[in-house]
């Protein structure tokens, strides 16, 4: 960690994601000093949004060299492409990392979101102190990241961690298809009619956000902590075949749903623990991820700094 630190400064990482570009600068200890967010024009190529945000970053967070840039999909070794993208297709055999360079004068470095969550976590946040963690995402999508001794592990072809696809049940149904931000808002509008003392009512059910879900739970509206509480069943079933798998020393949770905390944070840890090998679940920590909508952008910079 000190070697990393000591060659962290000024360095900057930037979150990519269907909505919004999401930075933050690393001092020259390696903790976030600064931050912006600017939100996505559709109108405009997603990679030529990016490099634009950069360059008014130096504006910002004053001159650097080098960024890490964290991207939904699947990114190819070298830490520079992305191989393959659901979320942001445009970007699917990208070079992302020689675009930004030539617009920006600014080196790149890529690195798959959850990874660059994880690491961001492991380092910084929940997971400081941990020799191994699992880290799980639920937004957008729902993803995950392994972290052993440091290192991301990313299996075989580069694809491990790919929590969404877990079975819940025996028909088969992934995690993704009911814990995704647009998954847990489908879910919430099948039923939103169920329960007219909801505040939920309020809002035009096309035009309902997670946001606007979490918010609700948060101000103790029953629907919505119930949707939630529900979502982290869904998730602790998951969570348990980690567990009983890996036996895996912390596992942290982030994305939006998080911001509901011990909402979603109880169900998941008491489905987990009835699902679970009991020596095995006494020996995890479950935990909220502390870095908030900041762990992909850290995490990147962080990675950045590792490999430059």
């Amino acid at each position: 960690m000190d070697e990393i630190q000591n060659r962290v400064t000024r360095c900057v990482g930037v979150e990519v994601t269907n909505s919004s570009l999401n930075a933050v600068c690393l001092d020259d200890s390696g903790s976030i000093s600064a931050t912006h967010s600017v939100e996505v024009d559709f109108r405009e190529r997603s990679s030529t949004q990016v490099a634009a945000f950069i360059e008014t970053l130096k504006g910002i967070f004053g001159q650097f060299d080098l960024v890490g840039v964290a991207v939904p999909g699947l990114v190819s070794r070298d830490a520079k492409s992305v191989a393959f993208s659901a979320h942001i297709p445009e970007h699917s055999g990208l070079d992302l990392a020689a675009e930004i360079a030539a617009a920006t004068g600014v080196r790149a470095y890529v690195e798959n979101d959850a990874n660059a969550a994880a690491y961001g976590e492991y380092t910084l946040g929940a997971g400081r102190g941990s020799h191994n963690i699992f880290y799980a995402t639920l937004g957008t999508g729902v993803g995950g990241a392994f972290i052993f001794e440091g290192e991301i592990w990313r299996g075989a072809a580069g694809f491990a961690g790919e929590f969404g696809y877990v079975p819940i049940n025996s028909e088969g149904m992934r995690l993704e298809e009911v814990a995704s931000s647009a998954n847990i808002i489908r879910r919430t509008r099948s039923r939103f009619h169920q329960d007219n003392t909801s505040s939920l009512i309020d809002i035009d059910e096309n035009l309902m956000t997670i946001s606007d879900i979490v918010t609700a739970a948060i101000a103790e509206d029953d629907f919505a902590k119930l949707m939630l509480e529900r979502t982290g069943n869904y998730v602790g079933t998951a969570v348990a075949s980690v567990i009983n798998l890996l036996n895996i020393e912390r596992i942290i949770v982030g994305g939006e749903i998080m911001r509901a905390g011990t909402i979603v944070l109880d169900s998941i840890t008491a489905r987990a623990r009835e699902l679970s090998f009991s020596p095995s679940f006494a020996s995890t920590v479950i935990a909220a991820g502390e870095l908030g909508s900041n762990a992909s952008a850290a995490g990147a910079a962080l990675l950045a700094a590792r490999a430059s």
